[in-house]
């Protein structure tokens, strides 16, 4: 046999002693280690190839993991029977009227009754409230500073409250006006009691409809001007705002029942000071002749505590805690203390001053309208358009689409 062929069987050899020393070592390697020892592999030539090819043989293969199934997207909401929980409400809110026409003594044309409520706000599926939310504008007997988007609006009777209050009745439709005796206050013009009803008197005379009268609120001042009030407008059951725990309101509720009147009781935001403050008004006046007011804080001043405090007071009265079982005003008015309201800021982030106040007196009326308040002291004729149109809306006066609103989610816009 020639060398050139002793080679090649050798090399074949050599290959096939290599790749059947792999296969065995990588069989073994499975299970044990294996070193080789004394072992010399000496070669001219050695190819790779069949040697590699050997290992990969070795490689078990990737086992195929096979793909989830796509479910195909429902078309369609599953349909369901919802039932809302009822609930059984052992308290009620007593009604207080407001003004008196003149089979009752007064001269209004009408009279508003606030209260009355057997279940939360708005819950109808567990009752409807007997008496819709109340919304009144705000009058002042005086020139105050006033935000620019109200100002233009009532700048031509700013100095007369009788022609200011029949703008707010005949032109923004106020279901109750609410007059300021701002002017009363000794540090500003200090009115005597006297000056001050007969501003009362006028503003009777310009509108038929019931009226609130408030101070400047000084306990002393106060307290002279409402036993004036009282009395000359007596048998037309005004509203006086306020009385407090910081004053004489033993004489106030004295004044009030003597004449035929009823009386907001204010506290700021708290439930225990409300009820002292009405236990001793009991010991004067019937519960038929108070409505309170826990404190309104405006949008981003607040708001949230206003609103915890009356959604708290409600539920409290409705589920038989009867010194709160009474109808709630929120002086919504404070709106535009909030500087957002009525500042000059950048147009494209806040938008123009027009509409941001009457937006920030809107959301600070609709969010606590939901808390159950049912007298709103507001003084922007848009935002008092806007919050009237919601409570009609929502109670018995407006229409309620159920089916567009329940279909919400595949509505299309």
């Amino acid at each position: 046999m020639s060398g050139e062929k002793r080679g090649s069987k050798t090399r074949r050899s050599l290959e096939a002693i290599i790749a059947d020393a792999l296969n065995q070592l990588f069989k073994n390697l499975e299970d044990a280690e294996i070193e080789l020892e004394g072992v010399e592999i000496e070669a001219d030539e050695l190819e790779l190839e069949p040697i590699m090819q050997a290992i990969v043989s070795q490689i078990p293969k990737p086992v195929e993991v096979a793909k989830p199934a796509v479910k195909p997207l429902p078309e369609r909401l599953l349909e369901a029977e919802f039932t809302p929980p009822v609930t059984e409400y052992p308290g009620s809110i007593v009604e207080v009227k407001i003004g008196a026409t003149k089979s009752e003594g007064g001269t209004r044309s009408k009279t508003v009754v606030l209260g009355g409520e057997t279940v939360p706000a708005f819950y109808t599926f567990e009752g409807l409230n007997p008496n819709p939310p109340v919304v009144s504008l705000d009058v002042f007997d005086t020139r105050i500073p006033l935000a620019r988007a109200v100002r233009m609006e009532v700048k031509d009777v700013l100095d007369d409250p009788a022609e200011w209050a029949k703008k707010a009745v005949h032109k923004f439709g106020a279901e109750v006006v609410n007059l300021h005796l701002v002017s009363i206050d000794p540090l500003l013009k200090d009115t005597p009691p006297s000056e001050a009803a007969k501003t009362v008197e006028n503003v009777l005379q310009a509108v038929d409809v019931p009226i609130c009268v408030g101070g400047c609120g000084d306990p002393l001042k106060d307290l002279k001007v409402f036993e004036k009030v009282c009395e000359v407008a007596e048998g037309e059951r005004i509203l006086i705002n306020s009385v407090t725990l910081d004053m004489d309101f033993k004489k106030v509720a004295e004044a009030v029942k003597r004449h035929g009147h009823a009386v907001i009781a204010f506290t700021s935001m708290s439930m225990d000071d409300a009820r002292e403050l009405n236990r001793k008004l009991y010991e004067v006046l019937p519960k038929e002749d108070i409505v309170i007011d826990t404190t309104t804080a405006a949008l981003g001043y607040g708001l949230d505590y206003a609103f915890t405090i009356m959604e708290r007071t409600r539920l409290a009265a409705l589920m038989g805690d009867t010194e709160l079982q009474h109808p709630i005003s929120s002086g919504t008015t404070n709106a535009w203390a909030a500087r957002e309201a009525w500042m000059k800021l950048d147009e494209s982030k806040w938008g123009p001053r027009e509409l941001r106040g009457p937006i920030w007196e809107v959301v600070t009326a609709l969010t606590l309208l939901l808390a159950g308040v049912d007298y709103f002291m507001m003084m922007h004729p848009l935002a008092v358009k806007t919050v009237k149109q919601v409570i009609d809306r929502f109670t018995m006066g407006g229409v309620f689409d159920s089916e567009k609103y329940l279909n919400w989610v595949s509505s299309t816009f």
